[in-house]
């Protein structure tokens, strides 16, 4: 996989599944990029938290 430094984040997904997830996301009025961080940060904050408890 290849890593930059350009700030993108490029995945491959079937179409039909694209499809359905930016129909679900338009619905919630939300953008993939902000669902995206969202879910990142979340992620980010999750993972420090379970290394403070970690011997």
């Amino acid at each position: 996989m290849a890593v930059g430094d350009s700030g993108r984040i490029v995945i491959e997904v079937d179409p039909q599944f694209k499809k359905k997830f930016r129909k679900a996301l338009a619905l919630k009025e939300i953008t993939l990029k902000d669902w995206f961080v969202k879910q990142a940060e979340e992620f980010i904050e999750n993972n420090h938290q379970l290394k403070i408890f970690e011997k």
